[in-house]
C-alpha cells in the first residue's frame, strides 16, 4: 500500500542534477547543525553508541561498574598505543604529541581501530588484533592443537580462519591405525563446537572462516554442511576456486579432484554440477561463499613465506598461515567540508588521518600481547596492516550521488585510489624512520628491474575494507562500503538488546524540504524503504537503501573498491527473498569477471535470528 506523504518541497518526479541536490543537502546539513559538527570537528556520539560502549568497550571492575566514559576509553587506547613510539627513540614530548593526535583522530570519530584494540589497550589482556589465520595440517594432534589455539584466540577477542583443504578425505585409509578418516566436515564441527564453549572474550562471539579447495574430494559434503541451518553455526565456510574452475563452469566442462594426501586425482566433477550445488545452498543459507585463491596469491605481498590458503572470518583479510592483523577505518563521511550549501572532499584532512592510522596501525604490532609464538613471530615478520573506510554510503549522501549509479562506482575509484596512493607513501615513510618489515627482502615490494620496482615499506599490503559492524555505531557512519540498510529500524546486538535508529542525514532533508512527518517515519521504520513513499523521487534516489539496491550494482562496488584495495573487501551482496538461485549464480560468475576475491550472498529470510 503507498502512504501518502505529500510535502512542499521539490515535487515528485523532478531530478535535479547532482550539484543541486548536493546544494540541497548540505542546506539541509547546515540547518541541523551535522554541517558545523563536520567542519569544525566536534562530535557527539549517539544513544546507540553509548549503549554499545557501555556493553562491550568500556572497563569494568570485576563487579561490572563502568570505570571509564568515551572519553576515557579513546585516552587509555591512545596512550597505551603512543608508548610503541619510546621503541624508535622518541623522547616524552615526542611520545605525548602522539598520544595527542591518537587521541583526537579517535574522539571526533574520523578513525577508529578494531574492537579488539579498542577493548584490550592498556589494559590486562593487550591482545589487539581481529584477524589469525591458522594452520590445518592433516594429523590428530595438529588438529587438536589448532583447536586448543582457537580457544585462546576467541578468549583474548579475535576471529579465526581456516583451511581444512590438507585434511584427507572421509573413508581414506589412517596408516598409522589402519583405520577410516572421518574427513574435514567432521573436524570442522570440532571447531564449531569449541566456539561455542569459549565465547570471544565475554564481549565478542565466537567467530570463524571455514575454506575448502574445490579440488578437495569431500567438497560436495562441506558445501552442504550448512544445509539444515542448525550445524556450523560459528562458521562462515566458502569454497576455493581459481580461474580454470570458473571457466568450465562456463564450458560445462569436467575437472580433477585430488587427494591432499597422496596428491593424485581421486576422481572427476562436472564443474558446472558443483557450481549448481554451491549457488542452491547459497541461496538457501547464504554460505558457502567463494573465495577466489588465485587471484588472492597473485598479490601476496611475501611469496616467499608460503602460500595465503584462509582469510578471516568476514574474508576482507586473506593471511598467511600463523599471520595476523590489526584493522582501522576512517570515517570518510566526516573527510568533507560543507559550507555555502556545498560539499566538497577535504583531501587534506583525508591525507593526515591516513598518516596517523598508519602510524597507529605499526604501533600496534608492537604493542599487542599475540596470543601464542607462532603468531607473534610471523606478525611481526610481515607488519601486515588493514586501512579501510566506513561511512561511504553517507559520503555518497553528502554527495547528492546515488548508490547504483556509474557515478557512484567512479567516486569509489578515486577514493580508493587516493587511500591506497597515501597509505602506501605513509607506509614507505615510516619504513625510512624504523625500517621495512622483516620479511621485505623476499616480498613483492623489492623486485628491481620489474614495473614494482624496489620501494622501502613498513607494511606489508596496507589497505582492507573491513564489515565495520560495531566500531561504525561507535562512529555514527554506515558500515564500511555497505549503503544503508534501512533509514530507521531496531539493530539486534549482543545480549538481545534492541537498538532503534534512524538516519540523521535523512531527516535532516526531510525537514529542510518540508515532507517530515511522524507519520513519515512511523512508515519508514516498519518498511525500511522511500520507494512507496510519496516524496521527492530525487531523495529516493540518495537515499536508497540496501534491498532497493539490485544485486548486480552490489557487486558492482565491491569490483570497484577492489581495485585500489591490496587486501580484500568485506561486503554483503543482498538479495530479496524471491530471489532465484540463477540470480546468485550471476552475481557469483559477475564477481568473478569483475576480479573481486571472494563474494559472500544473503537472501532476505534465508537465516534465523537477521540482524
Amino acid at each position: 500500500m503507498t502512504a501518502t506523504h505529500r510535502g512542499t518541497g521539490t515535487q515528485t518526479g523532478t531530478d535535479p542534477d547532482t550539484q543541486e541536490r548536493r546544494r540541497r543537502i548540505a542546506t539541509a546539513l547546515e540547518a541541523a547543525g551535522i554541517a558545523q559538527q563536520t567542519n569544525e570537528r566536534t562530535t557527539e556520539l549517539t544513544a546507540n553508541a553509548n549503549v554499545v560502549l557501555e556493553r562491550r568497550y568500556l572497563s569494568k571492575d570485576r563487579e561490572g561498574n563502568i570505570l571509564e566514559d568515551s572519553v576515557g576509553m579513546f585516552r587509555r587506547v591512545a596512550k597505551n598505543l603512543s608508548l610503541a613510539d619510546e621503541n624508535y627513540g622518541a623522547s616524552e614530548d615526542e611520545r605525548q604529541a602522539t598520544e595527542d593526535k591518537f587521541f583526537l583522530a579517535m574522539q571526533r570519530l574520523e578513525l577508529l581501530p578494531n574492537s579488539p584494540t579498542l577493548m584490550n589497550a592498556g589494559r590486562e589482556l593487550q591482545q589487539l588484533s581481529a584477524c589469525f589465520v591458522l594452520p590445518i595440517d592433516d594429523a590428530l594432534d595438529s588438529i587438536f592443537d589448532k583447536v586448543k589455539q582457537t580457544a585462546l584466540i576467541h578468549k583474548s577477542g579475535g576471529g579465526t580462519g581456516f583451511s581444512f583443504n590438507r585434511l584427507r578425505p572421509e573413508g581414506d585409509v589412517v596408516g598409522s591405525t589402519g583405520g577410516i578418516a572421518s574427513g574435514p566436515v567432521s573436524f570442522i564441527r570440532a571447531f564449531d563446537a569449541a566456539t561455542d564453549v569459549v565465547k570471544q572474550g565475554g564481549t565478542r562471539r565466537g567467530a570463524n572462516m571455514g575454506i575448502l579447495n574445490v579440488d578437495h574430494p569431500d567438497v560436495e559434503k562441506f558445501i552442504t554442511a550448512k544445509e539444515d541451518g542448525k550445524n556450523l553455526s560459528n562458521f562462515n565456510i566458502s569454497v576455493a576456486v581459481n580461474s580454470d574452475f570458473m571457466e568450465r563452469v562456463k564450458a560445462n566442462q569436467e575437472y580433477d579432484l585430488i587427494n591432499p594426501r597422496t596428491k593424485k586425482v581421486t576422481g572427476q566433477r562436472n564443474a558446472k554440477k558443483i557450481f549448481d550445488l554451491l549457488t542452491n545452498m547459497a541461496w538457501k543459507t547464504g554460505d558457502p561463499g567463494l573465495i577466489f585463491l588465485d587471484l588472492i596469491n597473485r598479490d601476496n605481498p611475501n611469496p616467499q613465506l608460503g602460500e595465503i590458503e584462509s582469510t578471516n572470518p568476514c574474508g576482507e583479510q586473506p593471511l598467511l598461515p600463523h599471520e595476523s592483523c590489526n584493522l582501522a577505518s576512517i570515517n570518510v563521511a566526516r573527510m568533507v567540508t560543507i559550507a555555502e550549501g556545498d560539499t566538497v572532499m577535504n583531501w587534506e584532512r583525508l591525507d593526515e588521518t591516513i598518516d596517523i592510522a598508519v602510524h597507529m596501525l605499526d604501533n600496534v604490532i608492537d604493542m599487542n600481547n599475540y596470543p601464542i609464538p607462532e603468531i607473534a613471530e610471523m606478525s611481526r615478520k610481515t607488519r601486515r596492516i588493514g586501512l579501510g573506510v566506513m561511512g561511504f554510503s553517507d559520503l555518497l549522501i553528502q554527495m547528492g550521488v546515488r548508490y547504483d549509479s556509474d557515478e557512484a562506482l567512479q567516486m569509489a575509484e578515486d577514493l580508493m585510489q587516493h587511500i591506497q596512493e597515501r597509505t602506501n607513501h605513509a607506509s614507505s615513510e615510516l619504513a625510512q624512520l624504523r625500517g621495512s618489515f622483516p620479511a621485505w627482502d623476499g616480498s613483492i615490494y623489492n623486485r628491481p628491474g620489474t614495473s614494482g620496482g624496489v620501494r622501502p615499506m613498513r607494511n606489508s599490503a596496507p589497505t582492507t575494507i573491513a564489515p565495520t559492524g560495531t566500531i561504525s555505531i561507535i562512529a555514527g557512519a554506515s558500515s564500511g562500503i555497505e549503503p544503508l540498510f534501512a533509514l530507521s529500524y531496531v539493530r539486534n546486538v549482543m545480549d538481545n538488546t534492541k537498538l532503534v535508529e534512524g538516519n540523521p542525514y535523512f531527516e535532516a532533508v526531510a525537514r529542510q524540504e518540508g515532507f517530515y512527518s511522524e507519520e513519515l517515519m512511523e512508515d519508514l521504520a516498519k518498511t525500511g524503504s522511500l520507494e512507496n513513499l510519496d516524496i521527492p523521487e530525487w531523495v529516493k534516489g540518495v537515499f536508497r537503501v540496501s534491498h532497493d539496491i539490485a544485486p548486480d550494482w552490489h557487486v558492482k562496488m565491491q569490483g570497484a573498491v577492489q581495485k585500489f584495495v591490496d587486501n580484500s573487501v568485506s561486503k554483503t551482496i543482498n538479495f530479496p527473498n524471491d530471489a532465484t538461485v540463477e540470480e546468485i549464480a550471476g552475481a557469483y560468475m559477475l564477481a568473478y569477471e569483475l576480479g573481486c576475491k571472494g563474494i559472500t550472498v544473503y537472501r532476505d529470510g534465508s537465516k534465523d535470528g537477521q540482524v
